[in-house]
């Protein structure tokens, strides 16, 4: 099938977050992005070079469109298109406020700009949590710019949108999370926080977290030590003593009532 005017205004159309509701689908340019993405999210629409098509010969794309390297370059967004770009189904949209697993949540509330959700996401995806929790104005999960940087984790974490965050917030500390905001206003470290049963929220990159929500908060920290670097670091030990917990426990080398008095403390 050649690839129509209309199916280059199609896809290009798809940048915009409206659209992409509209079709519930999303851009994904690359062979490592498309690749991993692939088995993962339904796949509407395949375009591609004839050199990744070979590489590739076995798809579950529901339509694919070989296409030149320059036939490529007018409908990618982007400056130099790279072998092959696909639509994907958006998962069903899950904006219920079920209540993570993990011993730790990640909230966002009104983070604005793409780059900085995709690091977001990658983090989380790196600590293993699985699961974040993003308000209704945060940028679209499905931002092209967002997609591309993920790297590939936006299979693997559970996005859940929140019509109304501060709602959801109240619902987990109905269950026993404490929530912990970024503020100027502390001098608390992130680094000292104990992070079990905690929701960490992650303010708007030019106003921070809302007034309401630092109201809501059990704990402040510091704003400006909230860095991606930061989080990730701390994300990383949070891991390392999880699976250093388990490893004890199988082993026998942590009394159970010792569990116990760590549970009821928190």
């Amino acid at each position: 099938m050649a690839l129509s005017k209309n199916c280059i205004k199609y896809i290009r159309s798809l940048e915009l977050k409206k659209n992409r509701k509209a079709e519930w689908l999303f851009i994904a340019e690359g062979p490592k992005l498309v690749g991993d993405l692939l088995g993962h999210f339904p796949c509407r629409m395949l375009v591609a070079t004839p050199e990744w098509l070979a590489q590739h010969p076995v798809t579950d794309a529901k339509e694919v469109i070989e296409v030149t390297d320059n036939e490529l370059s007018r409908v990618s967004l982007l400056k130099t298109p790279q072998q092959v770009l696909a639509l994907f189904e958006q998962p069903d949209e899950t904006t219920d406020t079920t209540i993570p697993q993990r011993e730790l949540c990640l909230a966002l509330d009104d983070v604005q700009d793409p780059g900085n959700l995709g690091t977001i996401l990658r983090t989380v995806d790196s600590a293993n949590l699985k699961q974040i929790i993003v308000s209704k104005e945060t940028a679209d999960s499905y931002n092209p710019k967002v997609v591309r940087s993920t790297m590939g984790a936006i299979f693997r974490v559970n996005i859940i949108e929140s019509d109304n965050l501060i709602d959801t917030l109240k619902n987990m500390k109905k269950h026993k999370y404490k929530i912990m905001a970024t503020s100027l206003e502390t001098q608390n470290s992130i680094y000292d926080v104990e992070y079990n049963k905690k929701v960490i929220v992650i303010g708007n990159e030019a106003n921070g977290v809302s007034k309401e929500i630092l109201e809501l908060a059990d704990k402040k920290v510091k704003n400006e030590s909230l860095t991606m670097e930061a989080l990730e670091s701390k994300l990383a030990d949070l891991k390392k003593e999880q699976m250093n917990q388990r490893f004890q426990h199988a082993a026998g080398q942590m009394p159970k009532t010792h569990v116990m008095r760590q549970t009821r403390r928190e």
